[in-house]
């Protein structure tokens, strides 16, 4: 039996070629990337200023503010790593005084860090079984038509939400099947473009799911928790997620099928059967791994044993288990001498520290805008003139912040790093507009959801647009699809926080306001 391995880590840009970041201060930086740099040291020196007359922001908010600033201007525009960006703002806000140390240590033992490296070990384990693959092939096999087909796809990539974490897991788990998808569809090519770039579409707007469909949503609950909110739990945010998730992919499903195939490609029947796609590109899969027969031993292992874990993560408030304490029973068992499909080593280094060094570097950042008070300034200083509309503001706000969120991938690349540039500030802001903390950053989490619009603006987007040197679609196929996937993305967002999720327990205004 063949091992499938994935690895999910923040963004890191290739250096241009023939040139040494060393030999000229700056030098691989653009124009407009020195600009945006004077800009922001700009702002750095207004806002010690500020903090040194006393001008209403304090010296540690001041400093946090310029630190925060700083790690912003190089995730946008420099090709430095993300975790490398966030580590080095952790370590000067410490040196700053205004995050104690013990603070960034602590920041590495949260649960949060510990659910997620435990899941990446079941997830590797339930790969390497193969029984994900076998799970997609059935449901594929199924499909008679080129909608039956795209439908049944996206349903089965939302379920993947819920057994492997972060996007880029779940982009590499699908791309074999997408590979004999593609062998089989082969003389159809509208087909298979359309099929490369649901993919990824899926892929990315289904994140919303699950807790662990994304780090981001670990960074909200986190953020929220140190502002003094409740945050979220696996049932809660299942509750609140899976039906955004299952209404924005089903809808982008058939947006990407009427812009992609015309009439007569989803006309023809197809005949799709899991002994073509075993043979489709040699094995199937590309890695050797069983798509057909009985499940083996280890594969009905897994199963159950994924069964068992989302189970127990979905009935906390009942036994009382922490979520991480039952990822890590989960990858015990699945790593145990005689039980297990892989050893705990090797699952173990297949883990994407630096994804999770990242989100705890940003988890003590967001903190410290929330603690020091630079939160509530930067909030007040950017969505202060909302609250001069009145009865509107609430309403306003939180169209504001879908917008926003929508669009801020445009600017950073990395969804982790978003929230912890968003969130602190949509905490701090909602309150004084008349919008529950918790649902304004929910729906931020949620928009921020959408990152399709450059190859650039998502793993999964990169992932899909091309495989073994053979190209599926270009960029302009990504603004296509942009044009009309970001608006209805962002529609369906506050529909949701307008009227599903207050039915469903998540208040979206303060008992003041209507």
């Amino acid at each position: 039996m063949s091992e499938v391995y994935y690895a999910a880590e923040p963004r890191t840009a290739p250096r241009p070629p023939g040139k040494d970041k060393g030999s000229k201060p700056f030098g691989f930086l653009g124009a407009p990337a020195l600009i945006a740099l004077a800009a922001a040291l700009a702002c750095m020196g207004a806002l010690a200023v500020n903090a040194a007359n006393g001008w209403g922001l304090g010296v540690p908010a001041a400093a946090t503010l310029s630190i925060f600033v700083a790690a912003v201007w190089f995730w946008i525009f420099s090709p430095v790593e993300d975790t490398y960006v966030a580590l080095g703002a952790a370590v000067a806000l410490v040196i700053s005084g205004t995050l104690p140390a013990q603070s960034l240590f602590d920041a590495l033992g949260e649960d949060s860090i510990w659910l997620l490296m435990a899941a990446f070990v079941i997830a590797g384990a339930v790969a390497a079984t193969g029984l994900a693959a076998r799970g997609a092939a059935f449901i594929v096999s199924g499909a008679r038509s080129v909608r039956q087909l795209a439908y049944l796809s996206s349903l089965g990539l939302v379920v993947t939400a819920f057994a492997i974490p972060a996007t880029s897991g779940r982009a590499a788990l699908a791309l074999p099947i997408f590979l004999s998808l593609r062998a089989a569809l082969k003389d159809r090519p509208r087909v298979v473009r359309m099929l490369a770039i649901l993919f990824p579409t899926v892929i990315l707007l289904s994140a919303v799911a699950s807790f662990l469909g994304a780090g981001a949503h670990l960074i909200t609950s986190q953020v929220l928790q140190s502002a003094g909110f409740q945050g979220f739990d696996f049932a809660s945010w299942l509750l609140l997620g899976l039906p955004l998730a299952l209404a924005a992919s089903f809808l982008a499903t058939e947006l990407v099928l009427r812009l992609f195939t015309g009439p007569a490609d989803r006309a023809l029947r197809l005949d799709i059967s899991t002994d073509t796609l075993q043979h489709g590109t040699g094995t199937g899969t590309g890695t050797g791994t069983r798509i057909t027969g009985p499940l083996d031993l280890d594969e009905q292992r897994s199963l159950f044993l994924l069964a068992a874990v989302v189970t127990l993560w979905c009935t906390e408030p009942i036994h009382g288990l922490d979520p991480a304490l039952v990822a890590l029973m989960g990858a015990l068992v699945v790593s145990s001498p005689r039980y297990g499909s892989v050893k705990l080593g090797a699952a173990l280094k297949k883990v994407p520290w630096s994804m999770l060094l990242f989100m705890a570097a940003t988890l003590a950042l967001g903190s410290a805008l929330v603690t020091s008070g630079a939160a509530h300034w930067l909030a007040q200083s950017i969505l202060g003139p909302v609250a001069f509309l009145g009865a509107a503001k609430p309403y306003v706000f939180v169209v504001a912040v879908v917008l926003i969120s929508t669009a801020a991938h445009l600017v950073i690349q990395s969804r982790s790093a978003r929230s912890a540039v968003l969130i602190p500030i949509v905490i701090a802001a909602a309150g004084p507009m008349g919008v529950e903390p918790m649902a304004a950053a929910f729906a931020s989490t949620a928009a921020a959801g959408f990152c399709h619009t450059l190859t650039s603006s998502a793993k999964p987007v990169a992932i899909f647009a091309e495989t073994n040197g053979e190209p599926n679609y270009d960029p302009a196929d990504l603004l296509r699809l942009s044009a009309w996937l970001a608006p209805v993305s962002a529609a369906v967002v506050i529909l949701f926080s307008f009227t599903v999720w207050p039915l469903l327990g998540l208040p979206l205004f303060t008992p003041a306001q209507p």
